[in-house]
């Protein structure tokens, strides 16, 4: 099943994010992820969250894995949602 974790970075945290970023994506590239990539500010200079597409057994797996980022343990993140994807578009093979 697919899982969306949609992660919103605490205020003023973008060098926390800096220095913990190789981590997280070294830890991100052991799971099953379909896509993934900071959301940025509205000018796009500074990064402010994370969105992750993953592929896990079930919601509990999922949000395991939200809990194990390294930015999560780091605490990166003001606000973390884990929920269930449906992908419509592209369809999937």
């Amino acid at each position: 099943m697919l899982y969306v974790l949609i992660c919103q970075d605490k205020p003023n945290s973008s060098e926390l994010r800096q220095s913990v970023r190789p981590k997280h994506l070294e830890y991100l590239g052991t799971q099953e992820v379909r896509f993934a990539g900071p959301m940025l500010t509205d000018d796009q200079s500074a990064m402010v969250g994370s969105i992750v597409f993953i592929v896990a057994e079930s919601l509990a797996e999922a949000q395991t894995i939200a809990d194990n980022d390294p930015y999560y343990l780091a605490g990166l993140f003001e606000n973390v949602s884990v929920r269930p994807f449906k992908q419509a578009i592209p369809a999937e093979s």
